[in-house]
């Protein structure tokens, strides 16, 4: 029986779809200006990030490769060895990793992350699944936390 299989499902599943749609980007978006899937309010947009989330730190991309190394690193290890995380709490966990592991192959490879998902409905910056993926597994962690907090029904 593989230990916290919910965490590597999560983490493997996440970092494939993130890096197999940058892979699309890349190779199609690249070079022209934006694709317009919802004209207005979602396009498909290359842009290339030397920072994190936001643009924050911009253009300091080696320090940040191996801040995305060092996150994934704790993360694997807490997905190996830990023991009694819950499902939701192994998702998230492995949402996070597969974020972070999958902007700081960018990182290592590139020198920047590709983000191409545009939401101009709301002037949202550009971003990619990494991204998505380790929202979705903060949410997850929240959801883990509001569940141990709740009190338990006696039946």
């Amino acid at each position: 029986m593989i230990k916290n299989l919910f965490f590597w499902i999560a983490a493997s599943t996440w970092l494939l779809l993130d890096q197999a749609t940058k892979y699309f980007a890349v190779q199609h978006l690249k070079g022209v200006s934006t694709v317009s899937l919802w004209e207005g309010v979602f396009h498909l947009t290359y842009a290339v990030n030397t920072g994190a989330a936001f643009s924050l730190f911009s253009g300091h991309s080696d320090g940040l490769k191996w801040v995305s190394f060092l996150v994934s690193v704790v993360l694997i290890g807490l997905g190996l060895w830990h023991n009694g995380l819950d499902r939701w709490e192994q998702a998230g966990y492995g949402c996070i990793l597969a974020g972070a592991m999958g902007n700081g192959i960018d990182r290592f490879v590139s020198g920047y992350v590709v983000d191409f998902l545009d939401f101009r409905l709301i002037r949202f910056p550009v971003f990619n699944i990494a991204d998505i993926s380790i929202n979705v597994g903060l949410v997850c962690l929240m959801i883990a936390v509001l569940r141990s907090a709740s009190p338990k029904r006696s039946s």
